[in-house]
């Protein structure tokens, strides 16, 4: 396992959906790299077990946990506990960049 990442480096975008990159997938948690661009969302899902961070890198957007929706930019971490609904949105008109860690991992 890569133990060191430069985070900045790993983002990718795709004109058909949001972009997952996994930095970090161990038995107790996963850290991944969302990229999405301008119109691209994540639907509203939930996980019995496991908290799931968002932490905004680049760009901003929308992330609602159950019934709250707060748009997010830069430095902004939010975070949808497990059982919780939570979505993301980029409304545009620049991408957005997310780092994501959920703990315990779903299995």
């Amino acid at each position: 396992m890569e133990c060191f990442h430069h985070v900045l480096e790993r983002f990718a975008f795709s004109v058909e959906k949001m972009k997952k990159t996994n930095l970090v997938d161990t038995a107790n948690l996963f850290c991944d790299v969302y990229g999405l661009e301008p119109g691209q969302s994540q639907a509203g899902h939930h996980h019995a077990v496991g908290d799931k961070l968002y932490y905004v890198v680049s760009g901003r957007g929308t992330i609602r946990v159950d019934a709250e929706e707060r748009s997010v930019a830069p430095g902004d971490l939010v975070c949808a506990p497990a059982g919780s609904e939570h979505a993301v949105r980029n409304p545009g008109p620049e991408r957005l960049a997310l780092l994501v860690v959920m703990a315990p991992k779903p299995g």
